[in-house]
């Protein structure tokens, strides 16, 4: 969102603190790094942090609330913090610690901890961030959020203070540090960070009040951390879209690097992919046949066949075969039938068989369902295949007639015959605001087949009617990742820098509709949403297609953008397809707990025998599958396997890692050289795993820099951990 404010009302904590101010308190602590000056100051119910710039104005951080009088101590602070403080209160004892690194000065940590005296209930608790203006005042101060928290997305608010120009800050609760909080009290960070100016930040969820209210109470003498806030702050950008964008995706960068990040586990996606085309093939919940032809259904025996479920195991199936050196029976099988869907009148593709039952309507489509079967018809044809180039060659005009009736913004659903608009906006009021970055980029694919300059074009006109949106452009996080691939791809065909900036733009709106924490809530202490999107704009689920396809995208991304790519941008991607390795091996029902999985699903039903994932899983904590077993997303595995294992020609072993190769090269008879391609600062798992069945030889990895890396054994692998972004040389011997 992006509100312009000024203070037309005030509650009593934002005056409370505008007098308290004003009375100019001496400061119980105080220091001074970079050109911000912060004090801790007491109040009379709250300790504050202020943070001020050389007379530009600053911020007040409410470290704790104590509803009463207190006494506020210095403490001994640990490693690496500023100050550290207890507070004695009648309802135990707070400790409040501040850092703020010498080495990164644009960014302050505050973290809160309390031992309650008695078991405590806690009926409410106020925001605790106020921008101020040059005289101290939260009245008065000017500015605008750009984005605040989604929902049970990141705790995360984008916000500028412009009058006075005190500057851009990211305020990020570190959710993941509460979850005791959340179980103790029965509650949920949903839409936690955020609020309305100037009285903003995180407002801790406590339990509803009523009549009869919860008796959830924080345990006597146990330690529980109450907020554990960074807040990084820089100067103002140009306030333009892409720098905007940009500012924002650096700042989470460094944010992102001071938080504890969850270790990743090694998942074999090779063995999944095995068990999974096999029950593709076998399991009669998975196909049916129709016109002599083999189809997908969408759910485990449930929905019609549908040709983007058809193309999207087709592609999947096709890079599998690839990767294995021999195509799977099945690619032959699914592209058999893809004609049944051409309807040669209109000159497109249906979504549905031409037999489809009368309880669907077979002229309505998706505006996405209409171009992401041409995303992987047109991989399809750009990888050799003559069939799929012909029917994309029939079928591609037709998208760009609605794109132009559309005038590149559309609608929700619409009839494929006239064009009639079915449904027009989602809940927020938007249609399908990031089709046009999945547009752009099946254009690029068509220029890339005929060389045809009117596909540029067309990708042009799409990527540009789309500026203007800048935290409201995500509608589906997969669009909205070949959205910012489609921006990179441009930028390499035609070097003009606003495509590459705009690609931030996308990339922003997609890191906001991310979990960057880890929950434990319920149910989702059983499985990792760590760094995992928000399928939609307003979902409050996570779903297996839109994690592979969008981690799918930004492999082009990371492909086409070279050393011009900002390296926090480079490395926000990289992680998130790095951890995507990893949580996505829980949407598989065999990994969960029977007792985790939903009883009744809208599609389908849920059997754990098939290697089938699960459409969505929660943060809160909800039941896995309520939505389904989804067999359209079955080619997650055979996507993440064929991009995270690698054979390479006369090597006894096969490499795995959970970062993109960027390049891998023989050295020597006994030598390979491997370059990663992820963040500064971050990691690479790096696996050596058998091939054909042969032992695995003694191996050495060495950096660039001649350091040999430890290497652990276990399950028949050698593993490793390395930088992200190095270079490294393996050796082994001979026998």
């Amino acid at each position: 969102m992006m509100l312009d404010r000024t203070a037309v009302g005030a509650s009593p904590y934002t005056l409370a603190l505008r007098q308290l101010l004003a009375e100019k308190p001496e400061p119980v602590a105080a220091f001074t790094v970079g050109d911000l000056e912060v004090e801790l100051i007491c109040g009379p119910d709250s300790l504050w942090t202020i943070v001020r710039r050389d007379g530009r104005g600053g911020l007040a951080i409410r470290c704790a609330y104590l509803a009463g009088p207190f006494d506020c101590r210095a403490a001994r602070h640990e490693q690496g913090e500023r100050v550290r403080v207890r507070i004695k209160s009648a309802m135990g004892e707070h400790v409040v610690a501040l850092a703020m690194p010498e080495t990164q000065p644009e960014l302050l940590r505050v973290s809160v901890w309390l031992t309650p005296a008695r078991p405590l209930l806690v009926p409410f608790l106020p925001r605790d961030l106020y921008p101020l203006d040059r005289n101290d005042d939260p009245t008065t101060a000017q500015g605008h959020v750009e984005a605040a928290q989604r929902g049970l997305n990141s705790g995360a608010l984008f916000f500028r203070i412009a009058e006075p120009d005190f500057g851009t800050v990211l305020y990020f609760q570190n959710l993941t540090a509460l979850n005791d909080y959340y179980l103790a009290t029965n509650t949920k960070p949903d839409g936690a960070v955020g609020g309305e100016w100037p009285e903003l930040g995180y407002l801790p969820p406590t339990p509803p009040q009523s009549a009869t209210p919860p008796v959830e109470t924080l345990a006597a003498g146990r330690e529980i951390m109450l907020s554990d806030a960074l807040i990084a702050i820089r100067g103002l950008d140009d306030g333009s879209e892409d720098q905007s964008a940009l500012q924002f995706l650096r700042m989470l960068g460094v944010v992102y690097k001071a938080l504890d990040r969850p270790e990743t586990e090694f998942r074999d996606w090779v063995e999944r992919s095995d068990r999974t085309l096999k029950d593709l093939a076998t399991a009669p919940e998975a196909t049916v046949r129709h016109y002599g032809h083999l189809y997908a259904h969408p759910y485990t025996a449930s929905e019609y066949p549908d040709s983007m479920v058809q193309l999207s195991l087709l592609s999947a199936i096709h890079d599998w075969g690839r990767w294995n050196g021999t195509p799977h029976p099945l690619e032959k099988e699914f592209r058999s039938g893809l004609a049944k869907f051409h309807d040669r009148k209109l000159g497109t593709l249906r979504r549905y068989l031409p037999n489809v039952g009368d309880d669907k309507d077979k002229d309505a489509v998706d505006s996405w369902y209409l171009y992401h079967p041409q995303l992987n018809l047109a991989k399809l044809a750009l990888d050799g295949d003559r069939s799929a180039r012909t029917l994309f060659l029939k079928v591609v005009d037709y998208g760009i007639r609605v794109a132009h009736h559309f005038d590149y913004k559309w609608p929700i659903q619409f009839n494929v015959r006239d064009f009639s608009v079915l449904t027009a906006t989602a809940n927020d009021d938007r249609g399908q605001t990031d089709v046009g970055g999945l547009y752009a980029y099946v254009m690029l694919q068509a220029h890339a087949l005929t060389d045809d300059p009117r596909f540029l074009r067309e990708a042009r006109a799409a990527i540009d009617t789309a500026k203007g949106m800048r935290f409201n452009l995500n509608y589906q996080a997969n669009l909205t990742a070949w959205g910012a691939a489609a921006c990179m791809r441009l930028w390499r065909i035609t070097t003009d820098d606003s495509y590459r900036d705009q690609s931030y733009v996308y990339l922003a709106s997609f890191f906001h509709n991310c979990e960057i924490w880890e929950s434990r809530i319920a149910a989702a202490r059983h499985y990792k949403n760590f760094l995992g999107a928000t399928c939609l704009q307003d979902a409050p689920y996570m779903a297996i297609y839109e994690c592979f396809d969008s981690f799918a995208a930004f492999e082009r991304y990371l492909e086409d953008s070279g050393s011009d790519l900002d390296p926090g941008v480079r490395m926000l991607v990289s992680e998130y397809c790095k951890y995507a390795l990893d949580r996505a091996w829980y949407y598989y029902p065999d990994a969960l707990p029977q007792d985790v999985l939903a009883e009744h699903q809208r599609n389908g039903h849920i059997a754990r025998d098939l290697s089938f994932p699960l459409e969505d899983l929660y943060a809160d904590g909800q039941k896995a599958g309520q939505v389904g077993q989804e067999i359209y997303g079955a080619g997650a595995a055979l996507v993440f396997a064929s991009r995270s294992f690698h054979d390479v020609d006369g090597v006894p072993f096969r490499l795995y890692c959970n970062q993109f190769l960027r390049s891998a090269e023989r050295t020597g008879p006994n030598a390979l050289s491997v370059q990663f391609d992820g963040g500064e600062g971050c990691t690479a798992d790096l696996c050596l795993l058998r091939r054909d069945g042969a032992a695995l030889p003694r191996a050495t990895v060495t950096l660039a820099e001649g350091a040999v890396v430890r290497q652990s054994s276990s399950d028949g692998r050698l593993s490793y951990r390395v930088p992200a972004n190095s270079r490294i040389a393996i050796t082994w011997d001979s026998d």
